[in-house]
């Protein structure tokens, strides 16, 4: 009793309003997937998806209304065409469905522990569960079929020794140290996204017919093709395996399987993503070229996010979240 008598938090609201947006986008997605993909294991994965996104649908709307919150429009059947020819193949998807359900398991996570209602934490608690039962079935069809790439083998490990000298972090000009096991995992798991965002936001590209859209695809592509290409010379300088590019996974289509609405906004949406994984490698990376090559590419897709707020704006595509309450208005 006392746990419905307390009032959501300004975090738990936003945490809410967000997944509702991205499981609407995802049903969408989902069911255009389903009536384009023949492989019967991608078939049956995007199935699950489409059952638990709908699932946290009716958990989400259920909250808002008992808490008398105005639902956000998020995403309907009106931004998918299922109509619409394949755009990319069962492959793309299959390894889409992987990449975005490791980052549910980022956002879920931080919603868990940012909640403190014992309805909602249990919702997301619930949340983590399903994405890892997700995640779990994505990379088991990803291994059987030979698709999934692991980052780099290192074939040796060394006692513990502690750092002494300066160079291990600070030689820009003279050999540079090889990378740790932690520098070379980073920077092969950004190169995976990045990968699959570049692959996506081409094929976005290639079927809008909206010129402001098809410019913000391209200055998406840009961004990315150049992190692909940095990040790919550091693995490649020390012999280690750069994990494959994607473009070859999007077929000829001209026809839009989905709104523009949705497109920019899902573009946007791993772009903001990006940020906090490139921030991340950065604070771990002790080889200071790796922390430089970080930064950088956070810049520049900030400059990217910064194209997408604009461009949601003109097309009054960006909803309001609840707001504080105006003690000036009301006094």
């Amino acid at each position: 009793m006392e746990n419905q008598k307390s009032r959501l938090t300004s975090s738990e609201i936003t945490s809410l309003w967000t997944q509702y947006i991205q499981d609407t986008m995802s049903v969408c997605i989902s069911k255009y997937v389903l009536a384009k993909v023949k492989d019967l294991e991608v078939y049956s994965l995007f199935e699950f998806t489409l059952e638990l996104a709908e699932k946290h649908l009716h958990v989400l709307r259920d909250i808002f209304k008992a808490e008398k919150l105005d639902l956000p429009i998020g995403f309907t059947d009106k931004d998918v065409n299922l109509d619409a020819p394949p755009l990319f193949t069962d492959t793309f998807w299959l390894v889409y469905i992987h990449e975005m359900t490791m980052h549910g398991l980022a956002g879920y996570s931080i919603s868990f522990s940012v909640s403190a209602r014992k309805d909602i934490r249990d919702h997301y608690y619930q949340c983590n569960i399903d994405a890892m039962d997700l995640y779990n079935k994505s990379i088991e069809i990803l291994i059987s079929k030979g698709i999934y790439q692991r980052s780099p083998y290192f074939s040796k490990t060394e006692r513990g020794h502690s750092i002494t000298e300066w160079g291990y972090v600070m030689d820009l000009f003279g050999d540079k140290r090889q990378l740790n096991s932690m520098e070379a995992g980073n920077i092969y798991f950004n190169l995976k996204k990045s990968i699959a965002v570049k692959a996506l936001v081409n094929g976005f590209k290639q079927v809008t017919k909206d010129k402001d859209i098809h410019s913000f695809m391209e200055e998406c592509s840009h961004p990315a093709s150049k992190n692909i290409n940095i990040f790919s010379s550091l693995l490649q300088q020390e012999n280690l395996q750069s994990p494959r590019l994607m473009d070859a996974e999007i077929t000829n289509s001209d026809v839009a399987p989905f709104s523009d609405k949705l497109m920019v906004f899902h573009a946007g949406f791993l772009f903001h993503l990006a940020t906090t994984y490139y921030a991340a490698a950065m604070i771990t990376s002790m080889r200071i070229d790796v922390a430089g090559h970080c930064d950088a590419s956070i810049l520049r897709d900030l400059k990217t996010i910064s194209s997408f707020g604009r461009i949601m704006i003109k097309k009054g595509w960006i909803e309001k979240l609840p707001r504080a309450d105006d003690r000036k208005e009301l006094s």
